[in-house]
Order: structure tokens, then C-alpha cells, then sequence
């Protein structure tokens, strides 16, 4: 319903949301959470298989989303490890890979991904949600800061390799459920007893990926953070956007992090 515009941009793929969920079993609390939680059952295979992804994380899960024309491919790579079910008329109904056997493509052989850049501002975030019936009490302030409180963006490529601060806000509405990402000094403008966070109220820091904008065409770039930091049991919250990737991780673990994906980065060379 958007209308036509040169100030819009719109990507050439129609993607489609996976969904993962664990039979209702819940994590324990001692292990990792986040995109590091399906880093090897889900995003680590479908990078082999050359399939790109944008990932979403919100406050009560993850989804992942793959270009439609990618799905017989999506479907045969992650049959062996899940039962798959599509949504028809709000019904459940399980795939098969006979569903899609026609025009599945068998993976190319497999090339090392490229390792883009990462930069670790200094920024704090938090991660909240609100009850939806609580919204209205902060839609001013929410349209205040998602359209006329930053500064315009610098042009791509312009900035240091080593940021000081990032203007990041995040808002999805999904289902009826709301996730918010935004920086600790935001989240001091906002009534406090309306903002919902976890019982240890954590802060965040965030790993950003790219060193300019990274396109959809490429994959391997989620693996790229998700891989090493579910090998040492490290949560983040991870979300893609139309120009770059974002991982939070407790702001605890950031140096470990860091050095975690610098070895990567060295051993990728």
C-alpha cells in the first residue's frame, strides 16, 4: 500500500519467517540464549547451503527469514534436524521434501564466507518490552524518538572504525508481542514502570558488522558472530537490517567477545 517513491528503497526478494521453537521445553537457565541458540542446528547449515538470512530477534524469541525462491533448498537442509510445518488458514500443516522436491538446487561446493569488519561502540542498550495496552501512554514519546530526535545518518563508509556512540532504536510489534531496543539514555525518558525487562535488568552492548552496507545476496555473515560465540555459551540478540548486522551481548562478556571474533577474523585470513 506504500507508494511509489524515490526516497524508499525496497529490496528485489520476498522473504518468508521461520519460526523455531524447542517441542515448549525452555532453556536452562545456564545456557546461551538468543540467535547463538539455533547457531548450529539452523544458521550454520543453511550458510553451507548457501542460503542468506536476515535475522530478528525480539524479547520473546527469534525468527529467522529466508528469500521465498531459497525454500525447497531451506526445507531439504533443515528436514533431517526438525519437524517442518507451514501456516495454512491459521492451521499448522507438517512439510514434507516431497513437498518441494521440484526445483530444489543442490549446494554449491562450499567457499569460505567472507569476514566483514565488526565495531564495538561504547553505547549501553537495554532490551524491554511493553504491554500492548500500555502503548498509547508512550506513543508520543516513541514517535518522538523514532522520527525526530537523531541527528540525519552519516553517509556509509564516512565514519571511524572505531565508534564512540550508534544511534540504534528497534521496534517490532509481532503478533501482538512488542520489543524494544534502545540505548540506556533513551530508556531514562520513558515512564520506568511501563518499560518491562528481565528480572536482572541487564545491559547490552552491541558488536555491529560491516564496514558498509552488506546487500542480501551474501550469506554466512550470521554464522560469522553466532558460531564462535555458541562454541563458548555466550547469549545475543540479533538483528538485521537493511544496511548492517547487530548483535547484543551481555555488556559483562563484551571483551571476550570481541576477542572471540578478532581469532576469527585472524584465522579467516
Amino acid at each position: 500500500e506504500l507508494p511509489p517513491s524515490e526516497f524508499m528503497q525496497v529490496a528485489d526478494s520476498t522473504w518468508l519467517v521461520l519460526s523455531v521453537v524447542s517441542n515448549g521445553r525452555e532453556p536452562s537457565s545456564g545456557q546461551a540464549t538468543g540467535v547463538t541458540k539455533i547457531a548450529r542446528s539452523v544458521i550454520a547449515p543453511l550458510a553451507e547451503h548457501h542460503v542468506s538470512v536476515l535475522m530478528l530477534s525480539t524479547y520473546q524469541t527469534d525468527f529467522i527469514l529466508v528469500r521465498e525462491r531459497d525454500l525447497p533448498v531451506v526445507i531439504h537442509t533443515l528436514a533431517g534436524e526438525f519437524d517442518i510445518y507451514k501456516e495454512e488458514s491459521g492451521e499448522c500443516v507438517p512439510v514434507t521434501c516431497d513437498d518441494v522436491s521440484n526445483g530444489f538446487l543442490k549446494p554449491k561446493p562450499t567457499t569460505s564466507p567472507t569476514l566483514h569488519p565488526v565495531q564495538s561502540p561504547q553505547t549501553r542498550f537495554c532490551v524491554l518490552t511493553v504491554a500492548p495496552d500500555t502503548l498509547p501512554a508512550i506513543a508520543t514519546m516513541l514517535i518522538d524518538v523514532l522520527f525526530y530526535s537523531h541527528s540525519p545518518p552519516r553517509e556509509a563508509g564516512a565514519g571511524s572504525q572505531d565508534l564512540d556512540s550508534i544511534t540504534f532504536f528497534a521496534f517490532s510489534l509481532i503478533e501482538g508481542y512488542i520489543s524494544i531496543v534502545m540505548d540506556a539514555e533513551t530508556q531514562k525518558r520513558f515512564p520506568s514502570d511501563l518499560l518491562l525487562t528481565s528480572s536482572t535488568g541487564e545491559l547490552w552492548r552491541m558488536v555491529r558488522i560491516g564496514g558498509q552496507p552488506l546487500g542480501f545476496d551474501e550469506c554466512g555473515i550470521v554464522a560469522q558472530i553466532a558460531e564462535p560465540l555458541a562454541a563458548a555459551d555466550i547469549s545475543a540478540y540479533y538483528i538485521s537490517t537493511f544496511n548492517f548486522d547487530h548483535a547484543l551481548v551481555p555488556e559483562e562478556g563484551i571483551a571476550e567477545v570481541i576477542q572471540l571474533l578478532q581469532q576469527r577474523q585472524e584465522s579467516g585470513r
